[in-house]
């Protein structure tokens, strides 16, 4: 069984910075991608950043482009991410995702259904 938990969540000042991080065990998966979303209230959720386990090619949504950065540490099963210049739009719960990746058809590294495992989250807010 899969687990997956969140932490590093916080308040911050905007313009700041906060690291998230994600362990995950139990994944049986030869290759997998894990993911984050985020979701703010009366919003959809979001799929900010994604990261191949086996090539570690990440992927990010527009919105968080150049400030953000997904990391992968296979060792650990854990994935890092490192939020900078944080703004008050980026106030949301975040999610940590996992699911399996064949690299085979299509594939949407941003949108929630490639994804099977998910956390409980952890809140991030961020003040102007």
């Amino acid at each position: 069984q899969v687990h997956l938990v969140e932490s590093g969540g916080g308040s911050v000042q905007a313009g700041g910075s906060l690291r998230l991080s994600c362990v995950a065990t139990g994944i049986t998966y030869s290759t997998y991608a894990m993911a984050w979303f985020r979701q703010a209230p009366g919003e959809e959720r979001e799929g900010i950043a994604t990261v191949i386990s086996t090539t570690g090619k990440a992927f990010y949504a527009d919105s968080v482009q150049g400030r953000f950065t997904i990391a992968l540490d296979n060792a650990k099963n854990t994935i890092f991410l490192q939020m900078n210049s944080l703004k008050a739009d980026d106030t949301a719960m975040y999610y940590c995702a996992a699911g399996a990746y064949s690299g085979v058809g299509s594939w949407y590294p941003l949108n929630d259904f490639e994804y099977t495992h998910w956390g409980q989250g952890t809140q991030v807010t961020v003040s102007s």
